[in-house]
């Protein structure tokens, strides 16, 4: 019973890929919005830009965002 429970915990603490690529859209939000406020107006552009990403990504399924992660060793959870 003991190593099925910690076979679950380390199940449960492996990020996968789908949260990794909303966890780094969040940032990169935030991280736009803070340059936008404190350094220059010109950054809305990088805010906008991510957005757009979003939401094409959402239609075709393309998202640049997941080669790089899963070079970075993420797994999708269906995997």
């Amino acid at each position: 019973m003991r190593t099925l429970t910690t076979a679950l915990d380390q199940e449960e603490s492996h990020m996968t890929l789908e949260n990794a690529v909303r966890a780094f859209a969040g940032i990169m939000v935030l991280v736009s919005v803070a340059l936008t406020a404190w350094v220059s107006p010109h950054f809305v552009w990088l805010t906008l830009f991510i957005g757009a990403n979003l939401l094409q990504s959402a239609f075709t399924g393309i998202c640049p965002a997941v080669k790089i992660l899963q070079k970075l060793g993420f797994q999708s959870r269906n995997a």
